[in-house]
This record gives structure tokens, C-alpha cells and sequence, in this order.
């Protein structure tokens, strides 16, 4: 037991309880949380009245008194960490949901191991039945396609063996990337696949850690059989929203808030209170079939944001590397006249091209204008209202699974709910 700790539990206070701490800097009240070995030895977390964590440092001169006797919060090691196959499992990648604070310097680190993914989310409620597993420990802007295929093959061993679903700890910055590569590489689903964040670790200050990962467990264990990626709806702590990981994109660099779904509703939502899970009937029902997955990708694709400066010799570069291109087009999907030469030179030497817009909000429609027809003539596939992301996801995915002439086909078909304006999933 820490010194902290020892201090805290001789003037009688308990994990949970609201103490009083008095020190010659200010006085501190709050809830007593667990302390993890994480930190300092004399630092003491306390979860303020507006419900922020801080570490408070105790000495000897502190005077600390339990103000009212609170239910006990348990530390996630005498939580059920299952170890057999029916239980959720829960995957740690890295991100800013498995860090800790270091109370001493203010320093976040992350989790690398499945029982400090455990502590670093200590309060989970404690009912919880899951089985950490530590995949790997990276920044999300370092995940790329391996990582996707070992996370794959990772998921459909767990949900082939019995576990009910899949909740996967990932960094929100790429999190919409993993999110569509596990949609297109599993396919149906036997389980919810739930990818899940926070804009800040779990004993930060004003921490969504653990109502995002609350709500993902609610929908772990539903009727889901999609990915989804389950994070705040409001920047209050009323209830996460669930997203079609095809749909979502983050659209806010730091708010809790900043996953919404576009073109389109999510699928439902999450009482972050009372743990009650709402669906929408416009989901898929997890089935009973074994899940095959199909990972091959194909790299050597580029998403190329349109600019006025874009130039044919750059164009022309990236085409004599490239055997997929996603373009981000203009409005309904245009890019300058210039350019149309190269992309139909690309086309005729085996490249495939996929037009979205940079609208990100509304579809393709390149039938309007003169330059959409001459595009369509020139064999560029409309990426109707797909997002740009998920078309090059989706494109190195069909690039890598399918024959080259079959592509064209594949990236058109609505396969996991990807492109909309009606459509169900097929």
C-alpha cells in the first residue's frame, strides 16, 4: 500500500468515500479513487464535485477527514477479468483511452500491458466481464495496414470461439480508417465489433474514458452484428452515440463530442447513466456463420485532395506508382479540365480511380456538369456519397481481394454500408 494510501486509510477514509483534504495550499474534496502503481507514492486521486480527477500530494502536514461514507469504487483487479472465451474481449491498440496520468510530473504514458489497460480504466463498472488482450501499444497516426490485418485475424479468432463481442481500445485520431478496414475485412458478423476512445486518458481531467468504454461493453453485448465506433454524443456525460464505422468521421480536434455520423443517423445510442442500449431498427443483426476473413490490401493506393495548383506532371507521378487512386473532388465530384488527360491515360494503363468529394456532407453526381461526363467517360467510378477515407480503404481492400476487372464492380456495390442515399446494407 502506498504511503498515500496508508495516510488516507488511518484518518479512516475508503476507496469511494468523499474525504476532505487540507493542505497549506488549498483545501481538496472529492471521491477517493483507487491508486494504481502508476502513481507517485504520496499522491492520492480524488474525483472533484464537477467531475474531474486530480492528484493531490499528502505530507505530513495534511489534515484529511471523510466528509460521507460513499459506495465503494473497485479497482479493476477485483473486477471479473475473465479468461475464458465467453467473455467480451477487450483489445487494447494504444490511443489516449489506454494512458495514465503520472500525478507526480503530469505526463501521460501509455498502457502496454493487458493488466495496465486494466488499471489505467480501473473504475469500470464492476460487473464487467472481460478478457484484456494488449495487441499493441501505438499512436494511432502509426497504425496502418498490418495492424489492421493482425487486428482482424485477432477479432474473428475471439468471436469464431464465443466470445459475445469485441471492444477495441484505439486511438481516435485514425480510428475511422481501422474502423472501415475491419468492416470490409470481416464482413458479416457473429458479434459487435466496437471500436472505442477518449479525447482524453482516464484520470485526466474531464476524462470521456469511461463513459465511452461503459457504453461500449452495452453494445459489445447487444444484437449488433456491424463495426461500430461508440464515443460521446454531447459534450456532456448524458450518452454516447453509436456510429457505422463506414459513416463516422472525427469533425473536432479535442471536444468529447467529436465523432458524428455523416450522411446518415447512427444506429443508436447508450444512457450513460443508466447503462440502457437504444438501436435503431437500420442495423444488421449479428448472425451464426463462422466469420472468414478476407484481409488482403493493396497499398499502392493514393487519396489525392484536388487543389487549383494540382498539377498534370504531379498527377501524372503519382499515377505511374499508383494501381488505385481515390480523388477528392470538388463539389459533385470535379477536378480542372488540365487534369482529365492524365486520369484518362491512367485509366487506359490499369489504374482505378474513384471520385469523392470534398464536400464530405451530400453524393457525387457527376452527370451535372461537363467535366463529371468527361470524368464518367473517361472511366473514373463515381464514389457516390462514400466518405474519401473509406473509399481508399475500400479500394486498397478490393484492389487486394478481388480480379482487376471485378473492382469497378465492388467499389460501386453498397457491401457494409458504406455508400447511402437509401440504400440498406446488402
Amino acid at each position: 500500500m502506498s504511503y498515500a494510501m496508508e495516510r488516507m486509510r488511518a484518518a479512516g477514509a475508503d476507496i469511494g468515500d468523499y474525504v476532505e483534504i487540507k493542505r497549506k495550499d488549498g483545501v481538496f474534496k472529492g471521491i477517493l479513487m483507487p491508486h494504481h502503481e502508476f502513481s507517485a507514492d504520496n499522491i492520492v486521486i480524488i474525483k472533484l464535485d464537477n467531475g474531474y480527477n486530480i492528484g493531490v500530494m499528502v505530507d505530513e502536514d495534511c489534515e484529511i477527514r471523510v466528509v460521507e461514507r460513499g459506495r465503494e469504487v473497485r479497482a479493476f483487479e477485483d473486477v471479473k477479468l475473465a479468461q475464458e472465451n465467453g467473455a467480451v474481449v477487450l483489445i487494447s491498440t494504444g490511443g489516449t483511452i489506454a494512458s495514465y496520468v503520472d500525478y507526480r510530473t503530469g505526463a501521460v504514458h501509455p498502457a502496454v500491458t493487458a493488466e495496465q489497460l486494466a488499471s489505467a480504466l480501473s473504475d469500470i463498472s464492476a460487473d464487467a466481464s472481460v478478457r484484456p488482450i494488449a495487441l499493441y501499444s501505438e499512436l494511432s497516426e502509426n497504425i496502418g495496414i498490418e495492424h489492421w490485418q493482425r487486428l482482424a485475424k485477432v477479432v474473428a479468432d475471439s468471436l469464431n470461439k464465443g466470445a459475445p463481442g469485441a471492444v477495441i481500445a484505439h486511438g481516435t485520431d485514425t480510428m475511422a480508417y481501422t474502423g472501415a478496414a475491419l468492416s470490409f475485412m470481416l464482413g458479416a458478423l457473429r458479434g459487435p465489433v466496437v471500436l472505442v476512445g477518449a479525447q482524453r486518458s482516464s484520470d485526466r481531467p474531464s476524462s470521456d474514458a469511461y463513459t465511452n468504454l461503459f457504453s461500449a461493453l452495452r453494445i459489445a453485448n447487444s444484437d449488433l452484428g456491424e463495426v461500430v465506433v461508440v464515443m460521446h454524443d454531447s459534450i456532456s456525460d448524458d450518452r454516447c452515440a453509436v456510429h457505422r464505422a463506414v459513416r463516422v468521421r472525427k469533425m473536432h480536434t479535442s471536444r468529447r463530442d467529436a465523432f458524428k455520423s455523416i450522411n446518415s443517423q447512427p444506429l443508436g445510442y447508450v444512457d450513460c447513466s443508466t447503462g440502457e442500449v437504444m438501436l435503431s431498427g437500420n442495423y444488421r443483426k449479428k448472425g451464426n456463420d463462422r466469420i472468414r476473413v478476407r484481409e488482403r490490401m493493396d497499398e499502392r493506393v493514393s487519396l489525392i485532395y484536388f487543389h487549383p495548383t494540382l498539377s498534370p506532371e504531379l498527377l501524372e507521378y503519382v499515377f505511374e506508382h499508383a494501381h488505385g487512386v481515390v480523388l477528392m473532388g470538388t463539389g459533385l465530384g470535379h477536378v480542372a479540365d488540365r487534369l482529365i488527360g492524365v486520369i484518362e491515360k491512367g485509366i487506359k494503363d490499369g489504374v482505378h480511380v474513384v471520385m469523392t468529394s470534398q464536400c464530405i456532407y451530400g453524393t457525387v453526381n457527376m452527370r451535372v456538369y461537363s467535366t463529371g461526363r468527361n470524368l464518367l467517360k473517361a472511366g473514373v467510378i463515381p464514389g457516390e456519397d462514400m466518405l474519401p477515407e473509406v473509399a481508399y480503404v475500400k479500394l486498397m481492400w478490393a484492389l487486394g481481394n478481388f480480379e482487376h476487372e471485378d473492382v469497378p464492380k465492388v467499389m460501386r456495390e453498397n457491401l457494409v454500408g458504406e455508400i447511402g442515399r437509401g440504400r440498406g446494407v446488402s
